[in-house]
């Protein structure tokens, strides 16, 4: 886990930022999601065991607190389950998307379908196998955090959004240029 992110706001400048959110794997699920009074008290937890356990008043009880987000597998169909999805609006602060690995682009979809399907207002942070190359890409789609893979140069990355002035085709956070007639 990183100790900084990148956020790159809708209407704002990229910067650093502390991380704040530890990403749980699910995987040793021994009655519940980790400690929380020691070490960082807030996590992401898997859809798939977010589906399981959502109707557990404990669980209810600390997303109302705003300890709990959710992040998506690259496989997770996630208009499968729309309702849950849209309750979810109220409750979580934080969204991830999984990169299992860096050539696999499905996390973008997920991102695209949040903010334009779901009309995600939230916090959407792309996480797991998150390489520099992928920030222009992912920040036009919908992400507005970046956990990034922990080889990658932080300062390298936020040069990345200086490198066009001009963009050529609409995105989740703007329009593409144009040509004024004169």
């Amino acid at each position: 886990m990183n100790k900084q992110i990148i956020s790159f706001p809708k209407d704002g400048k990229p910067s650093l930022i502390p991380n704040r959110w530890q990403v749980w794997d699910g995987e040793h699920d021994e009655g519940g999601i980790p400690d929380l009074e020691h070490g960082m008290h807030k996590v992401l937890v898997p859809f798939h065991w977010w589906i399981t356990h959502y109707k557990n008043p404990d669980i209810i009880h600390r997303a109302n607190q705003g300890e709990i987000g959710v992040w998506f597998a690259a496989d997770d169909d996630i208009l499968k389950h729309t309702d849950i999805i849209e309750a979810g609006k109220s409750l979580w602060p934080v969204v991830g998307a999984h990169f299992p690995i860096f050539r696999d682009g499905r996390s973008f979809s997920t991102a695209a379908l949040l903010r334009g399907r779901f009309d995600w207002q939230g916090e959407v942070r792309a996480i797991g196998d998150v390489l520099i190359d992928q920030l222009l890409q992912g920040a036009r789609v919908g992400f507005d955090t970046f956990e990034l893979r922990a080889d990658q140069n932080l300062d390298v990355a936020l040069k990345q959004f200086d490198l066009f002035s001009v963009v050529t085709q609409n995105s989740w956070r703007d329009q593409r240029a144009t040509i004024a007639a004169s």
